[in-house]
């Protein structure tokens, strides 16, 4: 799922509120007899917008727990919704039968369903189990915190989270773990928030390393990687891609995938040079932000920013990680 970080708020459950939804739309646009996949269901939101405007609709989820969303969207948009279980870096392989696509969202991250069932373990405000696994099979965030060495574990943090404190946040978990496992939630905020302290108003302490746990847990940036390029192999020329993150380390694998030449190095005039190839994006759109009326509707939406592209008729590109800032550290799925 500008930092991912979604926020979390205290009280009363944020309601499941896409993200950027008007935005995503004209992104997308025209939609009405159109065919879009929709990479990461959740709760349906963007689902039901596509819907409502016209277009079909083949949703993509791994988690179990969408299934009611999805057979209630199924059931008011018959023959123009299809529900498809399993991870979006696969998506060009679960559409690949049900004929041309025009476009594709993919709105990355955990979401407000997530965040708000404490019994998912990924909320540092509700107490449960660490667990943190989207689609509830593999390591989970506690077999992380509670296996990896201290030098492993810091360079997670820093590297899916950004922590600049991680390394004392590692020892403090390392100590903490001598006496008993770190299990719930609530035990590593407090672990970490004795390490790093928290100041009144200021962003709570364990955000950025829960951040890097539910990542690491769940792949996040090798699916966006696949992702990005399966949607590349799926959609032909004309076809649209919208993409939602929520924190700078994926906006920058997103960034750098529509425009490679901007992200790579520049070739020395000494060297031979090499043959540009053809662009695969084109109309290559500026990032948007929610604006003030959004925030207010939905705090949760302030670290999002949306990036769009236009197929080209270039042949897709082979997977490849080179030049796309992909974060990459010893002990992570």
């Amino acid at each position: 799922m500008g930092e991912r970080i979604q926020p979390e708020t205290s009280g009363e459950a944020a309601p499941h509120i896409p993200v950027l939804l008007d935005e995503v739309l004209a992104a997308l646009s025209p939609l009405s007899g159109s065919r879009v996949v929709d990479g990461t269901f959740g709760a349906g939101g963007y689902s039901r917008a596509l819907l409502e405007a016209g277009a079909q609709v083949i949703a993509i989820d791994r988690d179990p727990r969408v299934k009611p969303f999805a057979e209630r969207l199924a059931s008011e948009f018959p023959g123009r919704f299809t529900f498809v279980a399993g991870t979006f870096s696969e998506l060009d392989t679960l559409a690949s039968d049900m004929g041309p696509v025009d476009g594709v969202v993919l709105d990355i991250g955990v979401s407000s369903m997530q965040l708000d069932e404490a019994e998912r373990g990924f909320s540092f405000m509700r107490e449960g189990p660490l667990d943190m696994r989207m689609s509830g099979e593999g390591a989970s965030a506690a077999d992380l915190v509670n296996s990896l060495d201290a030098e492993d574990l810091a360079n997670l943090l820093y590297a899916f989270g950004e922590e600049r404190k991680s390394r004392r946040i590692a020892q403090f978990i390392v100590a903490a773990r001598a006496d008993a496992p770190i299990a719930t939630t609530l035990q590593l905020a407090r672990v970490i928030e004795k390490a790093v302290g928290r100041k009144p108003g200021e962003m709570h302490p364990a955000t950025r390393a829960f951040q890097a746990l539910r990542i690491a847990v769940n792949g996040e940036f090798d699916q966006l990687v696949e992702g990005l390029f399966a949607a590349e192999r799926l959609l032909g020329e004309g076809g649209r891609l919208a993409v939602v993150t929520f924190h700078s380390l994926e906006d920058r694998i997103v960034k750098r995938f529509f425009s490679p030449e901007k992200g790579g190095s520049a070739q020395s005039r000494h060297l031979p040079q090499t043959e540009r190839q053809a662009p695969r994006w084109i109309d290559v759109a500026k990032p948007a932000k929610p604006g003030d009326a959004e925030l207010k509707r939905n705090p949760r939406a302030r670290s999002s920013t949306l990036r769009g592209a236009k197929r080209s008729a270039a042949p897709a590109r082979p997977v490849s990680y080179e030049g796309l800032g992909v974060p990459r550290v010893r002990g992570a799925a």
